[in-house]
């Protein structure tokens, strides 16, 4: 929890009230429906809490931004970024039941109502939103894919609508053909060594409507 204030010391105490609560809640929960490695749940605000934040680093939400979190697993993007952005509103969809129900039991927890989750494939989703967020679920141009008309046309932000996209390693083959996207290194942000090849990939998208 120290690393969370560490960076974003400007926390209201419901905010840090809620953050702590998240370990103990993933603790007790992971331990019915695995959803978290025994490592990671060890590490949480390292490895997921502070890796979810950083796209925070990158663009603050707007009030009334709404935010799709593909393939969430247990919640990563999308639960910290909720608690960081209370006046905006949250999709998170992934298509393993058991995963979501460990999300809905932390979102209830947190008395979170920022949040809704669906079991489905994003496909399956009809919405459009001013961001897409996701942790490395699938290579670029699958996930372009997938997302495809689900940006929306309004601009509320100094970052075009489209993808926020939290990855790792060299990405240079992966993101060839995408002469808009913009690499942020998630080093420049956070000291510790377990960022220093992970990074924020911001892919504008167009509304296709």
């Amino acid at each position: 929890m120290e690393l969370v204030l560490k960076y974003f010391p400007e926390l209201t105490e419901d905010q840090i009230s809620k953050f702590e609560k998240l370990e103990t809640l993933y603790q007790d929960w992971n331990l019915k429906i695995n959803v978290v490695s025994r490592k990671d749940i060890d590490e949480l605000y390292l490895r997921h809490v502070l890796h979810s934040l950083a796209i925070a680093k990158v663009l603050k939400f707007k009030t009334g931004s709404k935010i799709l979190d593909v393939g969430t697993g247990g919640g990563f993007p999308g639960v910290p970024l909720a608690i960081l952005f209370p006046e905006c509103s949250f999709h998170l969809v992934d298509s393993i039941a058991k995963k979501l129900k460990v999300v809905n039991e932390v979102v209830e927890g947190l008395g979170l109502t920022n949040i809704k989750t669906t079991h489905s494939r994003v496909e399956d989703i009809k919405d459009t939103y001013d961001f897409i967020v996701s942790r490395a679920v699938a290579a670029m141009p699958t996930f372009v894919h997938w997302v495809k008309g689900r940006v929306a046309k309004q601009q509320r932000h100094g970052l075009k609508n489209g993808i926020l996209y939290l990855k790792g390693g060299d990405l240079s083959e992966e993101l060839k053909d995408y002469k808009t996207a913009e690499i942020y290194n998630l080093s420049d942000f956070y000291t510790e060594d377990f960022f220093e090849t992970k990074k924020v990939v911001h892919l504008p998208q167009k509304f296709k409507g």
